[in-house]
């Protein structure tokens, strides 16, 4: 895997090593005009390592829901798809108790570890993120422990994690910054079982002899909705504010995308626009 430094556009700082992208170019502006962003942070690169907006993106922030980004991640190396994870009182009651978003999985029930990625990252669910932590530790704790030794692994030097699902407890879950988020998502995205469940709109799972039926819809309303959209992850706590990290194939790059503080449905009218916006400018640059 190829390690490069980025230059923002002019009037952005120097950024740190991007771990996946290649050498970086600077964004011409060429026909189109940056979009408003409102998001308090805002953050887009493409494969090539061309970075085509940029705001406070090295700021350190709580990332709500996109730390599950890193438990799934976690979870491909630790676990295999077919291991099968008995659901917990204590899971069920974790993401009752901290009013969190759920995959409404019950005491008792036994599911993959293929349906409970679908579980974590489509509807968001803090008990799935629990009974998969609590696994792959084993312990909440040690599987804490992994996910910030990853995070050094990777280069990601300005993510902290506190928890599996960017819980406000302890300590807002942690945090990161823009170009942490995208650089782990352009190497999550690499495996493929990560980028069909992010991609994926809706999973079912049937009723068996050892769980319930089960339906879960992507909470990331990009899908479907803009050109060549693969993911990647929703979040939102009062401190983070709505946040969403999202990619999509264009032109040939594979273009990630991070808004931290936004409002819930502009963060996806948003990063329609910022697509666009980087599309364009790949057109221009192409030969």
């Amino acid at each position: 895997m190829r390690i490069g430094g980025i230059r923002l556009l002019t009037g952005i700082a120097a950024l740190a090593l991007v771990v996946g992208f290649s050498p970086p170019t600077q964004a011409k502006t060429h026909t189109a005009r940056a979009p408003e962003v409102g998001a308090r942070i805002a953050y887009i690169v493409d494969s090539s390592g061309t970075v085509h907006f940029g705001k406070r993106e090295t700021r350190r922030v709580p990332v709500a829901s996109l730390v599950k980004v890193m438990t799934a991640y976690v979870v491909l190396r630790e676990g295999r798809l077919g291991d099968v994870v008995t659901i917990t009182k204590a899971d069920v009651r974790h993401a009752a108790d901290n009013g969190a978003t759920s995959a409404a999985l019950r005491t008792g029930e036994k599911l993959t570890v293929s349906d409970l990625l679908y579980g974590l990252m489509l509807p968001s669910g803090a008990d799935a993120a629990n009974a998969l932590a609590r696994t792959y530790g084993p312990g909440r704790t040690a599987f804490i422990t992994k996910m910030n030794a990853t995070a050094r692994k990777l280069g990601l030097a300005d993510t902290l994690y506190t928890n599996a699902d960017g819980l406000p407890a302890p300590r807002q879950g942690g945090h990161s910054t823009a170009i942490d988020q995208a650089k782990l998502a352009q190497i999550a995205l690499e495996d493929p079982t990560f980028r069909a469940v992010v991609s994926t709109k809706t999973h079912k799972v049937a009723k068996s002899a050892l769980h319930r039926a089960h339906t879960w819809t992507n909470t990331n309303k990009l899908l479907g909705s803009s050109d060549g959209v693969i993911g990647v992850k929703t979040g939102f706590t009062s401190k983070a504010g709505f946040c969403l990290l999202f990619a999509a194939d264009r032109n040939g790059r594979r273009v990630i995308g991070v808004l931290l503080g936004d409002q819930d449905s502009r963060r996806f009218t948003t990063a329609g626009r910022l697509l666009d916006f980087a599309d364009e400018q790949i057109a221009a640059t192409e030969p």
